[in-house]
């Protein structure tokens, strides 16, 4: 099969086109013809190597995440799928590589393609739906009449953040640029801040919730928007200890976190709030309740543009060029 690899990291790199065998099914998971595959800025982060102390991947590496597609083999052990399911999953880490025709996928990281909705749609959710859905409901048990800050709000997971977190009722505050405000209105925003002329932390305050995306600096000023006892969940870091100890990394790993982090979570300390850090994990349990947000159209995917197969390094760029208006996807068949 034909396949978009990295030989070694490389931020200005581009993916190698390259013919592979085609993967070999375990007991417990199927075989996917692909269809679509979303991107996002995590496979832009792994290609620069950026995540190599705590994805520690081998070279040559298939990248991508996001998956759409069919099965054409289910392996012995496997019980919630067949032959011929439309599915979509957001493959599991140290075993991603949807850039691809076909990919193994273990069974219980999939879930059924939402029937309202195209491959290339369904290719674009995985990701950041499961990002939304662990920070607004695992960590911050969001509830009706809650303040909540989701900066970003045109990019991937803010446009499927802001229509969970109306979905779930609480007041919706966001940031992007003034051309997106109609979108992000129709969405469900209540507040919509231009961050090229204003600055959120004079608009807003005693927030519950921010689910923060950018720098550090924008970080420090989420912490004082929030109300004592009021939750900062970063998806763009600093990783904490708690993190480290998560996913079982060693001593040297979890001192490094510790450091790099020390001093936000002593702002955050300082203030009342708490601070974590998100690292977004595969869960074809929560998938499936979200095709059930997406089938009574709850949640409604925002594509931004679809790339043919051949040009994903195009469409790479175009995600790490930072315009993306909801998400990119490759359309692989």
């Amino acid at each position: 099969m034909k396949a978009f690899a990295i030989k070694k990291y490389d931020k200005k790199g581009v993916l190698e086109l390259i013919d592979v065998p085609a993967p070999i099914v375990k007991e417990e998971e199927v075989l996917v013809e692909i269809h679509a595959s979303g991107l996002n800025v995590l496979d832009a982060k792994i290609k620069s190597g950026e995540f190599k102390m705590i994805l520690p991947y081998k070279l040559p590496l298939i990248l991508g995440h996001d998956v759409a597609g069919v099965i054409t083999k289910a392996g012995t052990q496997v019980t919630r799928f067949k032959v011929g399911d439309e599915i979509y999953a957001r493959v599991a880490d140290f075993y991603i590589g949807t850039f691809a025709e076909y990919i193994a996928i273990n069974e219980k990281d999939v879930a059924l393609k939402p029937k309202n909705i195209t491959m290339e749609e369904a290719a674009s959710i995985p990701l950041v739906a499961l990002t939304a859905w662990q920070a607004l409901v695992e960590m911050a048990n969001l509830k009706k009449g809650q303040k909540v800050f989701i900066q970003a709000g045109s990019g991937g997971v803010g446009t499927i953040a802001i229509q969970l977190a109306k979905h779930l009722g609480a007041t919706v505050a966001t940031t992007a640029s003034e051309k997106s405000f109609a979108m992000l209105k129709e969405l469900g925003a209540d507040v919509l801040i231009d961050y090229k002329k204003e600055d959120f932390e004079t608009i807003l305050k005693d927030y519950d919730v921010v689910l923060n995306s950018q720098d550090t600096k924008t970080l420090e000023k989420s912490l004082r928007i929030l109300k004592p006892g009021g939750k900062a969940i970063s998806i763009s870091g600093p990783p904490t200890p708690a993190f480290a100890e998560a996913i079982g990394a060693s001593w040297v790993v979890k001192t490094v976190l510790s450091l790099i982090s020390f001093g936000i979570r002593k702002k955050a300390k300082k203030l009342g709030v708490d601070y974590s850090f998100l690292f977004m994990r595969a869960d074809g349990k929560q998938l499936s309740e979200i095709t059930s947000l997406i089938e009574t159209r709850v949640i409604t995917p925002v594509l931004d543009k679809v790339f043919p197969f051949e040009q994903t390094n195009d469409a790479l760029a175009y995600v790490e060029s930072g315009r993306t208006k909801g998400k990119a996807v490759i359309k692989v068949k």
